[in-house]
């Protein structure tokens, strides 16, 4: 998603460069194109034409481009369960470069900064500053959580998570799948310092687990070359609501649909 003025435009003998108004409308629609994989996550042609109302081939017009230029990679798709005939649908995904052309924290500042915490305080320190970073998020869950129970709306535990991602900078959302549901942050505003430093990841997941009352999975990250980071969390169907700071004491159990305990999916 280079700016249009730094695209080369070609054209085949006898045919008309496209004007400038037709190549600034190529690349707005190309940006809607990587904002909504970003907002989504890895994505079908076919899913990206229904979202933005084009067609399947404009699509793929523009997803050619924006793989040409690497803000794009495609791969194909995972299937759960049992897989239909043909060959699965290629998902397009954004990379790190095409991830830079959206708003994130100062990275190699914010990396510079953690290196000196390590060195002054040692990886207790670099780990307490992990924690404090979630703090955010363990504060909007309770007060979604809190908001929820007073209005008698009833949110399982993996959507009042997702939207304190969302809260805090996140771009995430929830799918079901066998024996849980998953919670998939699809943009991370430090993906690229958690690259040197996977103790934020880390807190990340401890943070989930004790707001959910039990055991979550990290199954991908966006630090680790994923498109998004997916998180599996099993059969639980009434928001815990946390009344101490998740950070230093263990949340209530959640209650499960087929068990007392929670299993890992």
């Amino acid at each position: 998603m280079r700016p249009s003025g730094d695209r080369r435009v070609t054209a085949a003998a006898g045919s008309p460069l496209p004007t400038p108004s037709v190549r600034e409308a190529d690349h707005s629609t190309r940006e809607l194109v990587a904002r909504s994989i970003l907002e989504h996550g890895p994505s079908t042609a076919g899913q990206l034409a229904e979202r933005l109302g084009l067609t399947p081939a404009a699509v793929r017009r523009h997803l050619t481009v924006l793989e040409e230029e690497g803000d794009l990679t495609s791969q194909e798709e995972r299937v759960y369960g049992a897989r239909g005939r043909g060959r699965p649908a290629k998902v397009f995904l954004l990379t790190d470069a095409g991830r830079a052309h959206f708003p994130s924290t100062y990275d190699e500042l914010a990396i510079q900064a953690l290196h000196s915490l390590q060195a002054a305080g040692g990886d207790s320190a670099l780990e307490k500053f992990a924690e404090d970073r979630v703090a955010g998020v363990v504060r909007s869950y309770r007060a979604i959580a809190e908001a929820a129970e007073d209005a008698d709306e009833l949110l399982d535990p993996p959507e009042v998570l997702a939207r304190a991602l969302n809260d805090n900078g996140y771009v995430a959302s929830t799918q079901p799948v066998q024996h849980g549901e998953q919670v998939c942050q699809h943009h991370c505003p430090v993906a690229q310092v958690a690259v040197e430093f996977p103790e934020l990841c880390a807190a990340e997941t401890m943070v989930f687990s004790k707001l959910l009352g039990g055991h979550v999975q990290r199954l991908a990250t966006i630090a680790d070359g994923h498109g998004i980071c997916t998180t599996h969390i099993p059969d639980v169907v009434a928001a815990p609501r946390p009344t101490t700071d998740p950070t230093t004491a263990a949340a209530p159990a959640a209650r499960s649909t087929r068990n007392s305990t929670l299993q890992e999916g």
